[in-house]
């Protein structure tokens, strides 16, 4: 036996079976605004006046497909299940182009760092990177490892052809796997005490000779000789100390 009900919000009539209203406690859908409303307390007599009666009404309240269109109609999505739009074509372009830039000034740092390990490894770049330092106002050098220069040895004697002076005589190695600046060399001289006397700087220019050029330095595994003459007037020294280092 068929009942009618009527939606308690668009008033819209519907013929329903008990078992329909017994489903889900009474609980139906309408077919027509969608409201869920009480189909057993919304039952009407029929005959008692006329009505148009409609198609039953859903009574799926779980129905995920008419849940869908429902919600589609009538609300709209919330903010955070929104589609983004998509980024603006202008934009790769200018991230391209900054990276571009943050690459350029990344290389350009790393050769101003490292200028002087890459000229004694490629002889070749030192025009280029002098050329460049000239417009950036830095200098291309040899590296300066005082810790890679040995004094393999040294002596300090009277010169045996001219009374009064001394002849300083050194070794020196460069150990590093590439070329190096010449360093200069502290020579001291001291009495029995070890106080100093007298105290000398010998640079570059004043041991090289002409077969070598001060601008090339002193090649990986390369031995200068080093020999000075030292006029140490009435000083009596009876022994000295000689290091390098770079200025």
């Amino acid at each position: 036996m068929s009942l009618i009900t009527r939606c308690s919000v668009c008033a819209t009539a519907f013929r329903v079976q008990r078992e329909q209203l017994a489903a889900r406690g009474g609980k139906v859908r309408c077919g027509k605004c969608g409201q869920i409303f009480d189909g057993v307390a919304s039952l009407v007599e029929e005959g008692a006046e006329p009505l148009k009666i409609e198609p039953s009404p859903q009574l799926g309240l779980f129905d995920s497909s008419r849940r869908a269109s429902t919600v589609e109609e009538d609300a709209p999505l919330p903010a955070f299940m929104a589609e983004e739009e998509p980024a603006r074509r202008w934009t790769t372009p200018v991230w391209i182009l900054l990276c571009v830039l943050a690459a350029a000034t990344l290389a350009a740092q790393v050769l101003h760092r490292y200028r002087s390990e890459i000229v004694a490894q490629f002889p070749g770049t030192r025009e280029p990177l002098a050329a460049a330092c000239r417009v950036a106002g830095c200098q291309v050098l040899l590296p300066r490892r005082a810790a890679e220069i040995n004094i393999e040895s040294s002596d300090l004697q009277a010169d045996g052809r001219r009374a009064g002076l001394l002849v300083f005589n050194a070794l020196l190695k460069n150990r590093a796997p590439t070329s190096q600046e010449y360093p200069a060399l502290e020579l001291t001289l001291h009495d029995e005490a070890e106080r100093p006397l007298l105290r000398r700087v010998i640079t570059p220019r004043d041991y090289l000779d002409a077969s070598r050029a001060l601008p090339q330095g002193i090649a990986a595994g390369d031995e200068v000789a080093v020999r000075i003459f030292l006029d140490p007037g009435a000083t009596r020294a009876t022994g000295y100390k000689v290091l390098h280092f770079y200025p």
